[in-house]
């Protein structure tokens, strides 16, 4: 469609590092189809905003726990907007505590088939949606893919597996689409956080601060735009994946 505005997809797109992204690429002249797991998740206000800069909102829901969900997702987006996207974010993630002592097999297979084969397969899709245009896909990740804890085993298994394929699927399927990271570090708070703590854990950073969800969205747009770059992770985490700590930051500092 000439002249339209590209178009972007997010998986996990209403909230948190997947929000952020989202407002990032609407102030910067794309349309957005931001997918959620329920549609309770849609944000009407937040949709209000993104439009607000310019950006039409396909609202998607779906669950990425199933192998089949993406060839519809990529299909109800095309049908929404009326064209593929030209750019996939690979933003949400399933996230559980499990160590190796607690490790099972229905928790490695939930996390892998979330983590690792819904980012894959919707990758596939979005390749095969874009006929024989260019795209990119863009991947978050994790700073302790590098350097891993042993909190969160089945997460963070799963994400170094995405990580290794980025490599992999950006020779796979050059010239035509292009395959990139984004890793962050800490970067939103929860109500397993207090404020000291907060603070504590800037100071063991080797920046001796945190990264924002702002800072994330502006490393995604820039590999999004980058026409040469591609089997590139890109760590947003104030240097974190320098350091080798003993445990989830959760778990620290306290």
């Amino acid at each position: 469609m000439a002249g339209a505005r590209p178009l972007a997809l997010i998986t996990g797109g209403w909230r948190r590092i997947g929000g952020a992204i989202a407002r990032k690429l609407g102030s910067e002249g794309w349309d957005l189809a931001l997918h959620a797991h329920h549609e309770g998740s849609f944000d009407t206000e937040f949709k209000a905003q993104l439009e607000w800069l310019g950006a039409v909102v396909h609202p998607v829901a779906g669950d990425l726990d199933d192998p089949a969900f993406a060839t519809r997702l990529l299909a109800e987006v095309g049908e929404a907007a009326g064209r593929p996207p030209e750019l996939l974010v690979n933003s949400a993630s399933l996230f559980h505590d499990d160590r190796a002592e607690t490790i099972t097999a229905e928790e490695l297979e939930q996390h892998f088939r979330v983590n690792l084969f819904a980012p894959m397969l919707l990758t596939r899709a979005f390749a095969e949606a874009l006929g024989e245009r260019t795209g990119s896909v863009v991947n978050i990740l994790d700073q302790r893919v590098m350097n891993p804890v042993p909190d969160q085993i089945s997460y963070t298994l799963s994400k170094q597996a995405l990580h290794a394929s980025v490599r992999t699927l950006a020779r796979a399927m050059a010239p035509r689409v292009r395959i990139n990271g984004v890793a962050p570090g800490l970067i939103l708070p929860t109500s397993d956080y207090d404020a000291a703590q907060w603070h504590r854990l800037e100071q063991i950073m080797p920046l001796n601060r945190l990264p924002g969800a702002d800072e994330i969205a502006d490393a995604v747009h820039y590999l999004a735009t980058a026409r040469s770059v591609t089997g590139q992770t890109i760590f947003v985490d104030a240097g974190a994946n320098l350091e080798s700590y003993p445990r989830d930051f959760v778990y620290m500092e306290k």
